[in-house]
């Protein structure tokens, strides 16, 4: 039995999986909402070639990046012993201390960088659609382990 297994804050590995889907989809998601906001009032040239560019760039991100991490953590879950684990093993604990760091970036970068915002629009599509992107892992990974199966769903009838 893990130190979690009987705690009130533990959770079973399915849910861990659906957190780090609705974690890297929201954050991805989030970003969008940021870049839509500094993109939208550009004129048409500009903002095709930004949002293009932070298309690019979340491709490159997702193939390169967070694709191979969410799968290396979908893995990393499924081994983990035990029934039950903290609502916070949804990533690697060593994981914490860069998820600090990207906030922290993320917050210069929003208020004190000398960038202007519409390139910063094309970064940040970059990461959220390369986190959105890699979330799909997870929610695919929970429809098809977890789903009925026909005899499940004719033994319901």
């Amino acid at each position: 039995m893990n130190l979690f297994e009987k705690r009130p804050f533990a959770v079973g590995k399915r849910d861990l999986h659906l957190m780090a889907g609705l974690m890297w989809s929201g954050v991805g998601i989030m970003l969008g909402s940021y870049a839509y906001h500094w993109l939208k009032s550009l004129p048409s040239l500009p903002l095709l070639l930004l949002t293009l560019t932070g298309f690019l760039l979340a491709s490159l991100i997702y193939i390169f990046g967070f694709s191979k991490l969410a799968q290396k953590n979908i893995h990393r879950i499924r081994r983990l012993s035990g029934k039950r684990h903290s609502i916070f093993s949804f990533q690697k604990w060593t994981s914490y201390p860069l998820v600090v760091v990207m906030v922290s970036l993320g917050i210069y970068l929003r208020k004190y960088s000398p960038l202007p915002k519409p390139v910063l629009g094309a970064t940040y599509i970059g990461i959220g659609g390369g986190l959105f992107s890699s979330s799909m892992h997870y929610f695919t990974y929970l429809w098809k382990e977890y789903r009925p199966t026909r005899k499940d769903r004719i033994l319901d009838d």
